[in-house]
């Protein structure tokens, strides 16, 4: 995916959830929105000298997938057999050929800056997803599309930051929590819709700081909330 593709989801997710597009550019909404998400980070290829990207940054040397392939299919892996006499030479012959992979993509297509993906389309900056679709800056989601910022997640849809959450629908800043629909702020919480800044109840709508409101009184605050919202990431 490039950077184009990845602004026009990012767009299209916003105005999902808050009938706008986002006023940041890529880079920004990576620092406003996740900077506390695990995910790949640039790394060199030791065969190429290229960039590429990797979850784990606890080696010494990378090789991206398909460079790795490409040089099973030219040369392979196997090396000659060779008389050993310590331990030590076995850790020398290893480090020649032990290289860490990067950008594992399986069974997905447009994918960019990401590592472990599976079964996935349209992800950018991303690790550890399984059959999701238009992904950004997302670790550890499945069933997913149209997500942002999202960690520990699944079934999730036109959502941003959600974590360790499910069944999530045009919402902001999900946590630990299920069906939750057209929401913001909430926390270990069950079946709400149109909620806002609520924690520890179910099966609710309209409800500010777990407090019931009708909906035109709801909807009268939640507009001020989105314009508090959009100020806050132009200001920082």
């Amino acid at each position: 995916m490039n950077d184009k593709q990845c602004k026009n989801i990012i767009d299209e997710i916003f105005m999902e959830i808050f009938e706008q597009k986002c006023p940041l550019g890529i880079d920004e909404l990576l620092a406003e929105c996740a900077f506390d998400i695990r995910l790949p980070n640039k790394v060199i290829d030791a065969v190429t000298g290229n960039e590429t990207w990797a979850s784990s940054i606890n080696s010494n040397k990378y090789i991206t997938q398909t460079n790795m392939q490409k040089y099973d299919e030219y040369k392979g892996w196997i090396r000659p057999k060779k008389e050993i006499n310590s331990l030590d030479e076995i850790l020398k012959l290893w480090d020649k050929i032990n290289y860490t992979t990067t950008e594992r993509i399986y069974d997905s297509i447009n994918v960019s800056k990401s590592d472990t993906i599976y079964n996935c389309e349209n992800i950018y900056r991303s690790q550890d997803c399984r059959h999701c679709k238009n992904t950004i800056f997302s670790d550890g989601c499945a069933n997913s599309e149209y997500i942002i910022a999202c960690q520990r997640s699944a079934n999730c849809n036109y959502s941003m930051r959600v974590d360790d959450s499910s069944n999530c629908a045009n919402s902001y800043n999900v946590i630990c929590s299920s069906k939750i629909s057209n929401s913001f702020f909430i926390q270990d919480a069950n079946s709400l819709h149109e909620c806002m800044f609520c924690s520890h109840i179910s099966n609710r709508r309209y409800c500010i700081a777990n407090m019931q409101f009708n909906r035109e009184e709801y909807i009268n605050i939640k507009n001020e909330v989105i314009k508090w919202m959009i100020l806050q990431l132009k200001n920082n």
